[in-house]
């Protein structure tokens, strides 16, 4: 397995870390989960461009790296659910897109083609992880907040709408990627 295959795959085993971090309450938890959210995010960032630089590109990577993608950002969103943090319509439009995409994917895959992922799909990942990680640091202040620093009393209220306005434009950009990906791998989907 190559450098940018065990990234991917590193991505993929500190999502129940960075699951547990967010949901179990101890002290700096929210940082905690942010540190390892970052970490995660950071391998995204580096196994493409050293694939692309290395002449590393494998099936493999077309593939895992938008399913790591996908498992990361959607662990992230059902803990946000769970938290209170997040409105579940957004999860369910991105989890539809998710499924969609995927369900493409694996009919192409049945007849021997891999189909990487475009410029929208990786827009949409950007959005949701930056979406994810503004979500983290408010949440990370509002933690100091309790530890007797003062902030003003409507900061949490304030926070949840920019986190919200945050994750409803990265579910825009989900929608938008998914009409385009369809549109592009149609062929993939007809009877002919």
């Amino acid at each position: 397995m190559n450098l940018p295959n065990k990234l991917t795959v590193a991505r993929i085993i500190l999502v129940p870390f960075f699951v547990a971090a967010l949901l179990i309450n101890f002290p700096l938890n929210n940082l905690a989960a942010l540190a390892i959210f970052a970490a995660a995010s950071i391998t995204d960032l580096l196994d493409g461009k050293i694939a692309r630089k290395r002449g590393l590109v494998t099936d493999f990577g077309k593939f895992a790296d938008p399913l790591a993608d996908k498992i990361l950002v959607i662990s992230a969103l059902l803990c946000f659910v769970q938290l209170g943090l997040c409105d579940c319509v957004a999860v369910i439009i991105v989890l539809f897109r998710e499924f969609a995409v995927t369900s493409i994917r694996l009919i192409a895959a049945s007849k021997g083609k891999v189909i990487a992922a475009n410029i929208w799909g990786k827009v949409k990942t950007v959005t949701q992880m930056v979406a994810i990680i503004c979500v983290l640091v408010m949440q990370i202040v509002l933690d100091i907040g309790e530890l007797g620093v003062c902030l003003p009393c409507c900061l949490s209220n304030i926070f949840f709408i920019i986190g919200e306005g945050l994750i409803w434009v990265s579910t825009f950009f989900a929608i938008l990627s998914g009409v385009i990906y369809v549109a592009q791998n149609k062929q993939f989907i007809s009877e002919k």
